[in-house]
């Protein structure tokens, strides 16, 4: 997968976006609603197929930051990427759900809501961390 990627993400890009672009055309902005959904699928994808891969997603990050890892911290990692999978289904699912409601809520749930729930949860695993760095777990 990795290679394919290698190969044809740039193709890939081009075409999401020349996807992106026809479905707003055609639609009209009703399709803008469907954004949010779209990325937060695609989010998850990427974090869910990485749990098939020797090395998450999660983990290749950490090696970027760190170097070598040690166990504790692979297991971590993969038990993270497992945590940010449910989260972005989640979203992905509730995004979903929005789209069946009335705008307003549309646009405060994913222009705001969602983007606080993802800095939350992001804050929270941080702040885990570092008590599990201090405390010589990881």
């Amino acid at each position: 997968m990795r290679s394919f990627f290698k190969k044809y993400g740039f193709l890939f890009s081009i075409s999401f976006t020349f996807f992106i672009i026809g479905l707003f055309y055609v639609t009209g902005l009703n399709a803008l609603k469907i954004y949010p959904v779209i990325v937060n699928f695609l989010f998850f994808l990427i974090f869910f197929a990485s749990l098939f891969a020797q090395k998450t997603v999660i983990q290749k990050i950490a090696e970027l930051q760190e170097g070598i890892l040690n166990n504790s911290v692979k297991i971590y990692t993969r038990n993270l990427t497992y945590l940010w999978c449910i989260f972005l289904f989640i979203q992905f699912l509730i995004s979903i759900l929005t789209l069946f409601l009335d705008d307003k809520i549309w646009m405060i749930y994913n222009g705001f809501v969602s983007y606080i729930l993802l800095g939350s949860f992001f804050a929270i695993e941080y702040m885990v961390r570092i008590i599990l760095k201090r405390k010589k777990i990881l």
